[in-house]
């Protein structure tokens, strides 16, 4: 199950529909701060606790598929190593040389690996134990998306020398000089801080919102399953054809999910190569 049922269900476990009256308490936000193992006492920070050890899962994971998909790589290749080719060709031709052409290929790499890792980090909320997205800590995020920031900046100002980048980034073509003084202002906001922001919030927000319905959906299920309820028979089966309805929905949203989950690392790869790519060219 993609939600742990006995953390994200009603406080107090003993509540049931149809039971003592006591209502249901949907999942809340504490599902995203878990208590630290480590706490080093540092303001803005969270200590040592459960996403840091997913997230070294989700690079384990990560690291053993390019592992058993490779090792043993063949001019035929074997079922292991199509799956790693079909990957590595759809990013190449569906991102990299869509977005930045034939020079894009030298980034390919990293466009695999980080779909590879964002990916893995992301079916973390679905593995029973875990149960946890890395990427629903914004932090994950952030420092990813703050390395293509980093990387477009780079890439820019080697290719067109500091002055041309900024100037490309700030000055768009044809824009009459006397409105510069207003159109500056609103193209640095655009580019240096509601890019990256954006960059990172999409993949935060989309994996924070799926994990807490997904919770929601666990939390409803197990509140609504009381086939010995005291109220008769009836209203026991009636709680578990209830039950079963909250199962059918989970199960339906975790397959929804898991989609998801794969279409926002193609996004956050995507993104990152057209911002790359516009590096590249330039002016805009």
């Amino acid at each position: 199950m993609g939600a742990d049922v006995s953390v994200v269900a009603a406080s107090e476990s003993s509540c049931k529909i149809f039971g003592d009256g006591c209502g249901f308490e949907a999942p809340t936000v504490s599902l995203f701060f878990p208590t630290p193992w480590l706490d080093f006492g540092l303001p803005g920070t969270s200590g040592l606790n459960k996403y840091y050890l997913v997230a070294v899962v989700a690079l384990l994971v990560a690291a053993a598929f390019w592992y058993f998909t490779t090792r043993k790589a063949k001019v035929v290749p074997g079922r292991g190593q199509s799956v790693a080719e079909l990957l590595v060709t759809f990013l190449r031709d569906q991102v990299t040389r869509t977005a930045i052409g034939k020079e894009g290929d030298k980034y390919l790499p990293l466009m695999v690996t980080l779909f590879i890792f964002i990916f893995s980090m992301n079916i973390m909320g679905l593995i029973p134990g875990l149960q946890l997205p890395v990427t629903s800590n914004l932090a994950f995020p952030a420092v990813l998306a703050l390395l293509i920031f980093l990387l477009w900046n780079i890439v820019g100002i080697r290719r067109h020398g500091a002055g041309g980048h900024f100037k490309a980034r700030l000055v768009p073509g044809g824009v009459p000089t006397w409105i510069l003084p207003l159109v500056i202002p609103i193209e640095a906001l655009s580019n240096f801080i509601i890019r990256p922001a954006t960059h990172m919030i999409r993949l935060f927000a989309t994996m924070f919102a799926g994990h807490l319905l997904l919770a929601l959906f666990a939390a409803a299920g197990f509140y609504m399953f009381n086939p010995l309820s005291e109220m008769g028979a009836g209203y026991g089966a009636l709680s578990v054809g209830y039950s079963a309805m909250a199962l059918l929905g989970f199960l339906v949203f975790t397959a929804f999910e898991l989609f998801i989950m794969a279409v926002q690392a193609y996004v956050f790869v995507l993104l990152s190569s057209i911002y790359l790519g516009e590096a590249l060219e330039g002016a805009h």
